[in-house]
């Protein structure tokens, strides 16, 4: 067995224990903690299921209407321009809406092209280098009851933005 196989296969069992371990030396009562945290997070789970089923409808809209379709359309020959294949944008529009679907347009860009594609390392390394800003801001920042998320919002997405033209160049120059 290699060393970072050893190495992956016991990183979380030795952290469980050293975090036990600490909670016993410091005498906190873990099994207590870790039960009350259980309890904090499944109401927070509450909490936030109407912002996250509110942003789920509003992400099925957008597509079932033909306004991504529409989005897609208008900006394909800026992303040209920029050495990004077209086959990538929609990735790089739903990413920011939801993981889930961002994984499924990736799964199915690897599938047709293959992962050592230049379409298939793009749309592997803009998955990784950009967020789900969307889902960030409505379901956090819903749950803690910050209403005022313009500013967030707007650095979120040319977080994402210079995400994707990174990936974009940084694709180029290692795979070009």
């Amino acid at each position: 067995m290699s060393l970072i196989t050893t190495f992956s296969t016991w990183l979380v069992p030795c952290l469980i224990a050293v975090v036990l371990l600490y909670g016993t030396l410091k005498k906190v009562p873990s099994y207590d903690a870790f039960v009350e945290g259980g309890k904090e997070g499944f109401s927070l789970a509450i909490s936030v299921m109407p912002f996250l089923v509110g942003m789920l409808v509003a992400i099925s809209v957008f597509r079932a209407s033909g306004a991504m379709d529409a989005l897609i359309h208008f900006i394909r020959p800026l992303m040209s321009a920029i050495g990004m294949p077209s086959q990538v944008l929609p990735l790089a529009l739903m990413r920011p809406l939801s993981g889930t679907g961002a994984l499924g347009l990736m799964t199915d860009l690897v599938k047709t092209y293959g992962p050592d594609s230049f379409v298939g390392r793009l749309a592997s390394v803009m998955q990784g280098s950009t967020d789900t800003t969307f889902y960030v801001v409505t379901v956090y920042f819903g749950a803690v009851g910050i209403h005022r998320i313009g500013d967030a919002l707007k650095v979120g997405l040319l977080a994402d933005l210079v995400g994707v033209i990174s990936a974009v160049c940084i694709v180029t120059w290692a795979f070009g």
